[in-house]
């Protein structure tokens, strides 16, 4: 059975918005039509189901750490990375019962919050119930690390991982290229797969730019702290991005994750590299960690494929897509039609399942929030109905 519902506006996505645009959609949320009001009344439909608001597609969640929920507020503010990855590793000692409840209740935030598919790290596989539970889509990406280790041992327990997360879709990826060897790169390209995507936390903080081109910095005290010894890639004059970008599986989609520091030459480096990137933006895991932000002007300009993320509630307060947009409105002045288009159907498009989710297109069935906004397209608040 289907029914007529309407708002204020409705923003299809691929297509301009639609001032009391009219949704023909099914039960199970299948579009059937995108009609105009005059179109919807030539047609005589009736009853239509009038609301107050705006229609928008559910929203994509390219970056997520749900292993990380039980954690939420135990992790100090405005440490930096180095000082937060000390405090996460501090946290890792929790009963699974505990882990797994915050998953669950993390994974419920985000359905309630309008969110339909999630790009998520994972390490263990105490994920995986939740996820097949869920009401969300999920694409696990597992996450493997390793500096002075051999890399064999560790490609092999990232495939076994990756292997027991079936039926689920997940890739095996580097987590950062401050803590993955050139040798481990080598590995994950070599076992990359045409239908895999690739995730990599990407220039987060400064002391990752300064440990590879000068060997000095935050980072570099960090591993000194650790007992871990410098490598051939630090102290190059060249940054991360120059080490880890020429060593990924070129013909994959990548998601570049954070790109707090990436400034107009790494863009260009990047371009000349790999043609299938994608940059996520995380911002208010950005300012809770590193009190900072990606220059979002330069990735605009730059017409780069852009998503957004939530990060975890390790280093984020709630798991909520339209916050991240709010955050971006209110800091960056990105205009509400980019910052949707980001939040939906660029990463659908990123995690290859664009021909269900992403838009309010016919025989889609990409879910349905209605959120507020100002008459000048201003986000009201970081509400989301699920309409569903």
């Amino acid at each position: 059975m289907q029914k007529f519902i309407s708002a204020n506006w409705v923003f299809p996505v691929d297509a301009e918005p639609i001032e009391n645009g009219v949704l023909e959609i099914t039960a199970d949320g299948t579009i059937l039509q995108v009609l105009t009001a005059i179109e919807a009344r030539v047609k005589g439909i009736d009853p239509i189901e009038y609301m107050e608001g705006v229609l928008v597609p559910g929203f994509i969640n390219t970056h997520c750490h749900l292993e990380l929920s039980h954690v939420k507020g135990l992790i100090n503010e405005g440490t930096g990375l180095p000082g937060f990855i000390k405090q996460i590793l501090a946290q890792r000692q929790h009963p699974q019962e505990e882990i797994l409840s915050a998953m669950k209740k993390a994974d419920d935030e985000m359905f309630a919050n309008g969110i339909v598919a999630v790009g998520d790290i994972s390490n263990l596989l105490i994920s995986k119930s939740v996820k097949l539970n869920s009401q969300i889509y999920y694409h696990t990406f597992v996450e493997i690390f390793g500096f002075n280790r051999p890399s064999e041992p560790i490609i092999k327990a990232g495939l076994q991982l990756k292997n027991d997360f079936l039926p689920l879709k997940s890739s095996v990826v580097p987590h950062a290229p401050y803590s993955v060897s050139s040798t481990l790169f080598t590995e994950i390209a070599r076992a990359t797969q045409s239908d895999d995507m690739i995730s990599i936390h990407n220039q987060e903080t400064k002391g990752e730019t300064e440990l590879f081109e000068s060997g000095t910095g935050a980072f570099a005290d960090f591993f000194a702290d650790l007992g871990i010894a410098q490598s051939d890639a630090h102290n190059t004059g060249k940054n991360s991005l120059n080490y880890h970008l020429p060593k990924l599986n070129k013909t994959v989609n990548t998601l570049l994750v954070h790109n707090t520091f990436t400034n107009k030459a790494d863009v260009d480096f990047s371009k000349d590299q790999h043609q299938q990137l994608y940059w996520c933006l995380c911002p208010n895991a950005n300012l809770y960690i590193e009190n900072n932000l990606p220059d979002v002007d330069l990735l605009k300009a730059e017409r780069l494929r852009i998503t957004l993320g939530t990060d975890s509630l390790a280093s984020n307060q709630q798991l909520n897509i339209l916050a991240e947009m709010q955050t971006l409105q209110q800091h960056k002045n990105v205009p509400f039609t980019e910052a949707l288009k980001w939040a939906t159907l660029d990463g659908a498009e990123f995690l290859g399942i664009d021909s269900r989710y992403g838009s309010l297109m016919v025989g889609k069935k990409p879910g349905v929030n209605l959120i507020q906004l100002s008459a000048d397209f201003k986000i009201l608040g970081d509400k989301v109905e699920r309409i569903i």
